[in-house]
């Protein structure tokens, strides 16, 4: 995260740029107000959620004419100062912990519009072919972000490989654990680095948004991944005062689809649970 005031003026115009460089425009037909026949520009991030997200405007557009335009972003702060800032209309990349982070220490004025998929954070190695192979002292990468980097604590904590000061702090960082028996080194890098990391560390817990890009299955090749009942479910996020903006209820009705479902299992081969109730 960025504290520095200059550097939050950079990520603002990083994110400028990825708006108008990366845009990708999904047409359908026109609704009657001009604000319904703008498009709905929608930040995702690049990769397989951003497909996941064209099977949903393929839908919308089938459905209703609903006009989007996808913004990708490869990083996990720029969508949410995109968002606040007005360049975009909505997000689809966070869940509500890295949320709610973001708005205790940004200050932004964003809601949750509903929910999309829970992707299951997990851990690889190119060295280990079972976690019982996980030696004391080994050297483990995770997540830098507040929330994701406590979620992979919590994932430590919860089968006994480290004890956490408070185990309900979701943005637990290694200064939090209390009692590490097996010496293990945590090496705190941002998410994106995190499948180039597996050749030089024992374990890396790395997020479903890039370790599945990298042929990293987490149902398959994770030794070490959250069940089903992960609170961490990623969301479709409006800033406070356009959350009610219909366009935006129209797009998660077609997110919450079963075309949108079949795809996330092409995609994510089963590591992609649905954040709603199925019918």
């Amino acid at each position: 995260m960025f504290a520095a005031v200059k550097a939050l003026s950079q990520l603002k115009t990083l994110a400028a740029t990825a708006v108008i460089g990366t845009a990708l425009v999904l047409s359908g037909c026109g609704q009657d107000t001009d604000k319904a026949d703008s498009p709905l520009k929608v930040g995702v991030m690049a990769g397989p959620e951003a497909d996941v997200m064209k099977a949903a405007v393929d839908q919308a557009a089938k459905d209703s004419g609903l006009k989007v335009e996808l913004v990708e972003f490869s990083d996990y702060v720029s969508p949410n100062i995109a968002l606040s800032d007005g360049s975009i209309d909505a997000n689809a990349f966070q869940h509500k912990p890295y949320l709610d982070s973001m708005v205790e220490s940004r200050g932004f004025k964003l809601a949750a519009v509903g929910n999309t998929f829970v992707y299951p954070i997990a851990a690889y190695s190119k060295r280990l072919k079972d976690i019982s192979e996980l030696q004391d002292g080994a050297t483990i990468s995770i997540p830098n972000d507040p929330s994701n980097e406590g979620r992979t604590l919590l994932l430590l904590h919860k089968h006994g490989y480290i004890t956490l000061k408070d185990p309900s702090d979701l943005e637990a960082t290694p200064a939090d654990i209390s009692d590490n028996p097996h010496n293990f080194k945590f090496v705190e890098l941002e998410a994106a680095q995190l499948p180039r990391s597996l050749d030089d560390v024992d374990l890396a817990f790395i997020n479903g948004t890039y370790s599945v890009p990298a042929g990293l299955i987490p149902t398959r090749d994770g030794l070490l991944i959250e069940d089903k009942e992960s609170p961490y479910v990623n969301l479709i996020v409006a800033r406070q005062d356009n959350k009610d903006d219909p366009r935006l209820q129209t797009l998660l009705k077609a997110y919450q689809s079963q075309a949108v479902i079949d795809k996330a299992e092409e995609l994510f081969k089963g590591s992609a649970v649905p954040g709603w109730d199925v019918k």
